[in-house]
């Protein structure tokens, strides 16, 4: 896939694997819209995208609200020849069982990895089978299958955004549609699961703080060239499928 002087949107690119992504795929030549919450950190990303060379817009708020991810679409029609997105965002609410979740931390998790996701997809998928193909990239996680104490829901939501992308893959097979899980990388959330509290705190803990001592976590570039690599290469075999950083 050519990525050179074609426009991907991402989510979630105010920091961690979305900003490592923009970065990487910035140097490849693409020009980009990045969303996320955070407005000032999102534009300081936005200035490092620009200063590679390449064009790039933000729009900030939650995909999960149809403004917003009309918004990116919209201002990645805009620069032209927009070829796709990727859906990073995501909110993982560590350490309170299933049943200890408040309701608005429920939301929050459902909303930005299923939500944002169908939302990236309602706007953008006209346009791109219009154009007759595309790219459509979910970040998953293998927790999607398997039932960890403490990361119950967002599990539940990885289940979720990925059948949702074996479904479009099914619906539109004109546009290649895979899921990409990053493995274990050094973000806000694999702290947030070290320092996990609530009734799964006990088991998230040890676990992910083995996986820190064992040296079996990535850093975000690392995850991030792992993808860009996926994309300029032949993403297509991946369609309706799942692809990691060792798939290179």
């Amino acid at each position: 896939m050519k990525l050179k002087g074609r426009t991907l949107i991402i989510t979630g690119a105010s920091r961690g694997i979305g900003e490592a992504l923009a970065l990487e795929l910035a140097k490849a030549g693409a020009n980009l819209v990045i969303g996320a919450r955070n407005q000032t950190a999102l534009e300081f990303v936005r200035d490092e995208v620009r200063d590679l060379g390449v064009r790039c817009e933000a729009v900030a708020g939650s995909a999960a609200s149809s403004t917003v991810a009309e918004a990116l679409v919209s201002a990645a029609l805009q620069i032209g020849t927009f070829a796709g997105f990727i859906h990073n965002a995501g909110i993982l609410n560590a350490g309170p069982l299933a049943y200890e979740l408040i309701e608005s931390q429920y939301d929050e998790i459902m909303e930005s990895n299923v939500k944002g996701g169908y939302q990236l997809a309602r706007f953008a998928y006209p346009h791109l089978i219009r154009q007759s193909g595309g790219i459509a990239v979910f970040l998953g996680s293998g927790v999607a299958e398997y039932n960890i104490s403490g990361m119950g829901i967002y599990a539940i939501a990885k289940a979720a955004e990925e059948h949702l992308a074996r479904q479009l893959a099914v619906e539109a097979p004109e546009v290649t549609c895979f899921v990409y899980r990053p493995g274990l990388v050094e973000t806000d959330m694999q702290k947030q699961l070290r320092e996990a509290q609530g009734g799964g705190s006990e088991t998230l803990r040890p676990l992910f703080k083995g996986y820190k001592s064992q040296g079996r976590v990535l850093t975000p570039d690392q995850s991030a060239r792992a993808l860009v690599r996926i994309l300029e290469g032949s993403p297509r075999k991946f369609h309706g499928k799942i692809a990691t950083q060792n798939d290179l």
